[in-house]
């Protein structure tokens, strides 16, 4: 047992030395690889520092020489400005002697000028003193004041000059009529034929027939109760006369007549009328109209190919189904004018989007009621700004009745195709007083021209025939009086389409054989 504890006792002893031998041994070792890379360092870093001086010491020579050699080129290129700038002097200075030359060449005819003017102001007072005094000679001879005389000079100017202007004129108007008329006649011929349409003629008044007369008591109601209803609920006035089996509905407005229409006819199939159904009625009747007046307007749009008209202008449009124009349906006038101004425009090599549109929306302004104020085209032109249209739509509508000069073709279309649509025959009707007015004024016109025998309105006043005195008017005088006839009744009258002036002057020789 002693023996086992003393050989371990000398194992430990022997491992613990052999321990701190090999710990001693590895310090020695690390401790000399230590000092070996620190002269190793040390090396590194004199080699660098031997390596930067000299990379120093070349970048110094370097540099001295991109110095040297940039001077040389500052040298060369200050030298080179130098010179430059000296000629430039040179020909500054050479300049300045040729403009000081010229301003003393100038100053030398300016005064010559000057006194040249000064001489012609003074024969200008001389020559208009002896003007005035040659006037004034003239004046005590003649026996006539300056103002007379430029008065008789123009008449003798006048009449000399008077068949040449005859002639002018007549050159001028057959030489437009060939070129013009043919092209004019057949784009309208061709816009009318493909627009023909069917139009009837509608008064303020609406006819309802009746079965038999025994409704009419119905009809007016115990008291009136029925037709006091009707009448309150539809703004109309019911006429029940003597007239077999017909009632008369009146009112300015055509839509509340074409509501008490409906409802009448319905209230007539019915049989049961009584303020209760006839209330029922009118409101079906309202309904029935409200979708004919969108329909309507749909209808225009599908006939005129225009598009992406705003939902309350479209309710509008629908409106002038309801609306006359001298017994002329608005709408179907509308839609023909649409028609009418894109053919033209097609013709003429145009985009017919505008003119169509402008047509259709020309009369716009028509559909609202009386109770609005302004004029149908001012009222069309606040709609249309309000739903922002176009301006070229905006300047066709505004122009179409004449009012304002036409700010673009396509607005010429449109007065162009308004005119035709409204003074075709079977278009619009007038009443007798309007009608004999306008032939009155038309001869009226023509009679207060000297030398007139007489004249006669013929073709419903679309021609007048003046009769003049050959004594008194010659051929030249013919033409220029036809000529300012037709201005005067441009300037004075309003008529639809054009109004042909026909001057006559005949010499006759009458003897008698005996």
């Amino acid at each position: 047992m002693t023996i086992a504890i003393c050989a371990i006792g000398s194992f430990l002893l022997g491992s613990l030395i052999f321990f701190f031998v090999g710990i001693i041994y590895r310090k020695k070792i690390a401790e000399a690889k230590i000092k070996s890379a620190e002269e190793q360092s040390e090396k590194i870093i004199e080699d660098s520092k031997k390596d930067a001086e000299r990379i120093k010491k070349e970048a110094t020579l370097q540099a001295k020489d991109e110095m040297i050699k940039r001077k040389d080129e500052i040298d060369r290129e200050e030298k080179a400005r130098k010179k430059e700038l000296h000629e430039i002097e040179n020909r500054i200075n050479q300049r300045q002697d040729l403009i000081d030359k010229r301003s003393a060449l100038i100053e030398e005819k300016e005064n010559a000028v000057i006194k040249k003017l000064e001489q012609v102001s003074e024969k200008e007072k001389e020559l208009k003193k002896s003007h005035e005094r040659e006037m004034e000679k003239l004046s005590e001879i003649s026996k006539m004041t300056i103002d007379e005389a430029k008065i008789q000079l123009m008449k003798n100017l006048e009449e000399e000059m008077k068949p040449e202007m005859a002639e002018y004129i007549r050159t001028q108007q057959d030489k437009a009529k060939e070129e013009i008329d043919k092209k004019a006649k057949e784009l309208l011929v061709v816009a009318i034929q493909k627009c023909a349409t069917d139009h009837t003629s509608e008064a303020t008044v609406t006819v309802v027939s009746l079965p038999n007369d025994d409704l009419k008591g119905r009809i007016i109601g115990r008291e009136g109760r029925n037709i006091k209803t009707i009448e309150t609920l539809t703004g109309i006035d019911l006429i029940i006369d003597d007239t077999p089996d017909v009632i008369v509905l009146s009112s300015f407005d055509p839509i509340r007549r074409e509501v008490a229409r409906i409802a009448l006819e319905r209230l007539i199939a019915d049989g049961r009328i009584h303020p209760g159904k006839i209330e029922e009625m009118i409101q079906k009747a309202k309904v029935e109209v409200e979708n004919t007046i969108k329909e309507e307007g749909e209808r225009a749009l599908l006939e005129t190919g225009v598009v992406n008209i705003h939902p309350d202008l479209l309710k509008l449009l629908g409106k002038l189904r309801y609306r006359t124009s001298y017994g002329q349906n608005v709408l179907n006038h509308s839609i023909e004018v649409s028609n009418i101004a894109g053919v033209l425009a097609e013709e003429l090599g145009l985009d017919p989007t505008i003119a169509k549109r402008a047509g259709l929306l020309h009369d716009i302004g028509k559909s609202f009621d009386h109770d609005v104020e302004g004029t149908h085209v001012s009222l069309g032109i606040e709609l249309l700004k309000k739903y922002k249209e176009k301006d070229e739509v905006i300047w066709g509508m505004e122009a179409h009745h004449g009012d304002t000069d036409p700010k673009t073709i396509e607005a010429v279309l449109v007065q162009a195709a308004d005119i035709v649509s409204a003074s075709r025959p079977g278009a619009r009707k007038e009443t007798v007083s309007t009608y004999i007015k306008r032939l009155q004024k038309l001869e009226e016109i023509c009679n207060s021209y000297e030398g007139v025998e007489k004249s006669y309105a013929i073709q419903a006043g679309r021609e007048v025939r003046i009769v003049v005195k050959p004594e008194q008017v010659d051929d030249d005088s013919m033409v220029i009086m036809a000529r300012n006839v037709a201005k005067q009744i441009e300037k004075e009258m309003v008529y639809p389409g054009q109004i042909k002036v026909n001057v006559i002057r005949e010499t006759r020789a009458i003897e008698l054989a005996k």
